[in-house]
């Protein structure tokens, strides 16, 4: 705490506007007197001797000539082991110590620390005395669930350091120094195993940043075959309420190929987040057997909170996937909504006065939300080992309207767009990720020409369905009309996928591979068929087959049964492949055997 004070001279909903005395910086903490409570407030803007601060909390019961005190520190959170398995709202407050703490109602001015220091931890040293280390280095490290987690040099450590003296092996608590490190002028500095660092300003203690070019799996077939994301990259889900958002989220937290997830629900409804707090412990982590919260972070800010702390929310959980990419890891961070959060930014641009850009939002929204996806990325670290931060971001536009200024300003910055489709959503298609607008920059499963082939028959198959709608079915020709039906079977097929089915639920890579050949021979077979009932009705036996082969385990006897059954009915009416097909099987055969 500095000795720098104000006085609130103006309240604007939760922002208020301070004259101080002294030094202030942006995105200082400052803490505002409302009787016996202290507010947690943050510097936005400064003029002259004057400071807008937006409130955390509640603001009711704010006065002109109440006292502020600065802190003269950033916002920040405090890192260290112990926040796997965690839930903290946006300014990193245990949530169900606060719950215990307050009672049924949350009350303000309640703040706690994040990690308790009643928890002692089994420190193994790696550093040794007389070594020279720099920020990041790794000191020792401690067990933390199924991982290892670095104590490291604290980030804000500049130059390089001799370590001067370094505990031995023993159960420690994160405040007992563990190292003495003596800077280039000799000074000894003291290092525990936690530390703190601003959430606003990302983490950049790495050798490389590498370009996000590795699939990262996530065991949904249309994201991994059709609009794959990169470990590394970015992608946004929009789409309207009710599409499925967030059952898709937590469908690919579960069974991403990742090593950690961060949940930030920065603005979400409080039924859904509650719905989440219930759901992630009850999950069995396919990777370990264990809770999947063990791995997980969740930050809750759910619309019913105080506006402010949901921009909060978003900086705190990718400050918390920074940190664990250090280590080596693999990262996934589920900002959820991020429509929310704008709208924060929105009402905080709005009391400060500013020139409104496109619907009211403020004229810098592309930059923040640029500045947020920025710090996803694929990094090298000292040691040569990597991490990498993958960021997910849904998007909930008024009325499923892509065109409006959030949707479009994450488009411009994102590697991958998973458009969900109310159409789709209506119709019972999950994930409704739609096939034709949606798209991806990054590589996929499956060969890329494979994959456009196959798509191919997805777009004919909607023109072809245009077409009806105008003439008729009986103004469509055999050929068309087996090629609409070609298409749709793909989609239902493929592209559908049960999320609440223990076997379809997650589709391993080598049984998409194995899928998408079996498929791409349906779709580049030339059919005998009388007449259109008897092409119609030959599709629909087939499609309900492949349903029943994809709730079927992986080269069981049933498994077996339905494929031989399968391609019975295939060759009685098969008239010949089509050669592209036949080289597209190729291709993927191929990549399939380099992959195993």
């Amino acid at each position: 705490m500095t000795d720098t004070k104000g006085t609130v001279v103006a309240v604007n909903g939760n922002m208020i506007s301070v004259e101080f005395d002294g030094t202030v910086a942006l995105n200082e903490v400052g803490y505002v007197k409302v009787g016996e409570k202290k507010l947690k407030s943050e510097v936005i803007r400064i003029r002259g001797d004057v400071a807008q601060l937006q409130v955390f909390e509640i603001t009711k019961g704010i006065q002109v000539g109440d006292t502020v005190e600065f802190t003269g520190d950033l916002l920040v959170v405090e890192l260290g082991p112990g926040l796997l398995g965690q839930v903290y709202d946006g300014l990193q407050n245990p949530l169900p110590d606060l719950a215990k703490q307050a009672g049924f109602f949350l009350e303000r001015g309640i703040y706690l620390d994040p990690l308790p220091d009643a928890t002692r931890w089994e420190f193994t040293p790696v550093a040794k005395v007389g070594d020279t280390v720099a920020r990041a280095d790794t000191l020792g490290t401690v067990p933390e669930g199924s991982f290892t987690h670095r104590i490291m040099v604290p980030f804000g450590f500049l130059g390089s350091y001799k370590v001067k003296s370094i505990q031995g092996a023993g159960n420690y608590a994160l405040s007992d120094t563990i190292a003495e490190l003596t800077d280039e002028k000799g000074n000894v500095i003291p290092v525990t195993m936690s530390f703190k660092w601003p959430v606003k300003r990302a983490i950049n203690c790495y050798a490389e940043r590498l370009m996000p070019t590795e699939t990262l799996t996530t065991k949904t077939r249309t994201i991994d075959t059709f609009f794959p994301v990169a470990k590394g990259g970015t992608y946004c889900i929009p789409g309207p309420f009710g599409a499925g958002k967030t059952v898709l989220q937590h469908t690919t937290s579960r069974n991403a190929e990742v090593d950690i997830v961060i949940i930030a629900a920065c603005g979400e409804r409080a039924g859904e987040v509650v719905e989440t707090l219930k759901e992630f412990p009850e999950l069995t982590d396919p990777r370990t057997g264990r809770s999947l919260m063990e791995r997980t972070i969740i930050i809750c800010n759910t619309s019913s909170m105080p506006v402010a702390a949901r921009e909060a929310s978003v900086y705190t959980g990718v400050t918390l996937a920074e940190y664990y990419r250090q280590m080596g890891l693999d990262v996934l961070l589920l900002a959820d909504s991020t429509s929310r959060w704008a709208q924060a930014l929105r009402e905080m641009s709005g009391r400060l006065e500013e020139i409104p850009g496109e619907e009211a939002f403020p004229a810098y929204l592309e930059s923040y939300i640029a500045a947020f996806y920025e710090r996803a990325g694929i990094v090298r670290l000292a040691d040569g080992s990597t991490g990498s931060v993958t960021i997910g971001g849904t998007v909930s536009p008024a009325g499923g309207n892509f065109e409006e200024p959030v949707t479009q300003a994450t488009l411009k910055v994102v590697g991958a767009f998973h458009g969900l489709s109310r159409e789709r959503s209506d119709a019972r298609k999950y994930p409704a990720i739609h096939p034709l607008d949606s798209w991806s920059k990054y590589p996929s499963i499956i060969d890329s020409r494979s994959v456009s082939y196959a798509r191919s028959f997805l777009r004919r198959g909607t023109e072809v369905e245009q077409m009806m709608k105008v003439v008729g079915e009986e103004g469509t020709s055999l050929d068309d009309f087996i090629v609409y039906l070609k298409g749709n079977f793909l989609d239902a097929v493929y592209l559908q996928q049960n999320s609440f089915d223990p076997v379809d639920a997650a589709v391993s890579t080598e049984r998409q591979y194995y899928l998408f050949k079996f498929i791409l021979t349906v779709l580049g077979t030339s059919f005998d068929f009388a007449d259109k009932d008897a092409a119609r009705s030959w599709f629909n036996k087939i499609r309900m087959l492949f349903i029943d082969y994809n709730y079927a385990e992986w080269k069981s006897d049933s498994f077996r049964k339905i494929e031989n059954e399968i391609r019975g009915s295939l060759e009685e009416m098969s008239k010949g492949i089509d050669p592209e097909a036949e080289k597209m099987i190729g291709l993927v055969h191929a990549q399939a055997g380099t992959a195993e």
